[in-house]
């Protein structure tokens, strides 16, 4: 495949996350109450995905464009001590969950980003935040796998290649911040 084939696919991804418009538009809802209410924002993902919930906090902790309040939001792949204690102790498909369980309150909002659908440490996450009252947004790819219907609201991103799920996520994750950053 060509780099302009590529590119061609890409821009096509990212294109049809217009057909979202409504659930991008639900989620920015959801976070925008869970924010302004003062409730928190818990974030994961492996791999790809834990820099997009990096990212994501980021941008909600500190700003995407224009200085405004800080608002709490965690990137649970982010403490290599807590991650590793938790994978030894608990096993790997823990390792969200029972941050879930220590930082999570009904109220607050999960969102667990997966490009395949199938990351057993996400969906234990989602189904723990059922279980505690917590909200969700979750961000997958393909046919969204085993956490596909586990969260509030399902943003999923229907493509095979995770590259370009990948693309679509982040592209999501800024419309988010974007739809929302005028009210904070």
């Amino acid at each position: 495949m060509s780099i302009q084939e590529r590119l061609n696919d890409a821009v096509a991804t990212i294109s049809a996350l217009s057909e979202m418009e409504e659930p991008i538009k639900a989620a920015a809802n959801l976070l925008r109450e869970t924010l302004l209410s003062g409730q928190k924002v818990l974030i994961c993902g492996n791999g790809g995905s834990a820099s997009d919930s990096a990212h994501f906090a980021t941008e909600l902790a500190c700003r995407l464009v224009a200085d405004r309040k800080p608002y709490p939001a965690i990137c649970l792949a982010a403490d290599g001590g807590l991650l590793t204690a938790t994978a030894n102790d608990y096993g790997f498909e823990e390792v969200f969950a029972r941050q879930v369980k220590a930082f999570g309150k009904k109220g607050d909002l999960l969102i667990a980003i997966t490009t395949s659908g199938q990351s057993r440490n996400v969906q234990h996450a989602l189904e723990t935040a059922n279980e505690a009252g917590l909200k969700s947004i979750a961000l997958l790819g393909r046919d969204g796998g085993s956490c596909r219907g586990l969260a509030t609201i399902d943003l999923l991103v229907r493509h095979s290649v995770t590259t370009r799920i990948q693309e679509a996520h982040k592209v999501i994750i800024h419309l988010l911040c974007e739809l929302i950053e005028p009210d904070l």
